[in-house]
């Protein structure tokens, strides 16, 4: 007799600050709200159950082998045939689903937030949405999750059950952080971006939610490359307190740090200093994630705290 599907409990914990593994899994019932993958006009000789700016389903290769009669000659392969005398045609199999793979940042940083929800909640969130709407298409889905400990990989299968323990994986890391945790040197975004290199991904989609703090102009190159033979969609989690200072802040005295650096924001010309610097950041972190999505005609999408971030990203990718 199988067991009946029961619904994981809530820990009550604050979903503005940590999120909870059954908040997680009750995502679910928002994906048919969007799509990842539009469908095609109807009548277009390519149509078929996925169509859309990201890569889908194609044909993979399988063999070489020998001309038989009825194969098509456009699959010949003339080298091969050259070479030993005898017509080779090479064989393809439809391939049967795409790989999607959702880099989700749970580190330091991301446990911040000046108006109603934690970055690191609002990227756990989102992850959930993309995997749960990834196995409604009957793809592929695995997670790559930045901790302030390590990285964690979870290899892509079209599982729920595989998803939901992945899904517990992130949780995990989430309720973790706290205002004392301090990032490991085994968790920066060049070791993220080599954890996927070792992955040696082709014709995959992969989705990077983070605030891209530590996004330099050398990933971003590493970023393109994996653009060429991968589909790369870019998530910005943003907090407005990251964009711009309010003046007020001369007031209360704040100390503010770079993790190597500190300034006390005790005087109107250092809050202007230092909200400037912000702004020129945020500015050009936009602009490049943006010339990154346009090699693809991505949609970039940036999220905020306020707490509408379900809503603002179905309306960024696309209802359905």
């Amino acid at each position: 007799m199988a067991k009946p599907n029961i619904a994981p409990q809530s820990k009550g914990l604050d979903g503005r600050i940590y999120c909870d593994y059954s908040r997680l899994v009750r995502l679910q019932s928002q994906v048919g709200t969007f799509s990842l993958l539009p469908h095609l006009k109807a009548g277009s000789v390519l149509s078929g159950r996925h169509n859309s700016l990201f890569r889908g389903r194609g044909l993979n290769f399988e063999e070489l082998r020998h001309y038989q009669l009825g194969d098509d000659i456009r699959n010949l392969d003339w080298k091969v045939t050259l070479r030993t005398g005898k017509p080779h045609v090479r064989s393809y199999t439809e391939e049967k689903d795409r790989n999607v793979i959702i880099c989700v940042d749970q580190r330091s940083q991301m446990f911040f937030s000046s108006t109603q929800v934690m970055k690191s909640v609002i990227a756990a969130e989102i992850a959930a949405m993309c995997g749960w709407r990834v196995l409604k298409d009957g793809d592929r889905v695995g997670v790559v999750v930045a901790s302030a400990e390590k990285i964690y990989h979870c290899k892509s299968q079209r599982s729920q059950h595989a998803f939901m323990a992945q899904l517990k994986l992130l949780a995990k890391a989430n309720q973790q952080l706290s205002v004392d945790t301090t990032n490991s040197e085994r968790v920066s975004f060049s070791l993220w971006l080599e954890q996927l290199k070792r992955m040696n991904l082709a014709q995959s989609t992969l989705v990077f939610i983070t605030d891209w703090r530590d996004c330099d102009e050398h990933h971003l190159e590493q970023l393109k490359q994996l653009q060429i033979h991968n589909d790369v969609l870019a998530v910005l989690v943003n907090d407005p307190l990251e964009q711009t200072l309010p003046g007020e802040l001369t007031k209360s005295n704040w100390v503010v740090g770079d993790g190597q650096y500190q300034l006390t924001l005790d005087s109107k010309e250092k809050v202007a200093q230092a909200s400037a610097t912000l702004s020129e950041r945020s500015v050009l972190t936009r602009q490049s994630l943006t010339r990154l999505m346009a090699l693809k005609q991505l949609p970039f999408i940036e999220l905020d705290t306020s707490g509408s971030h379900i809503a603002q990203f179905q309306r960024l990718v696309g209802r359905q």
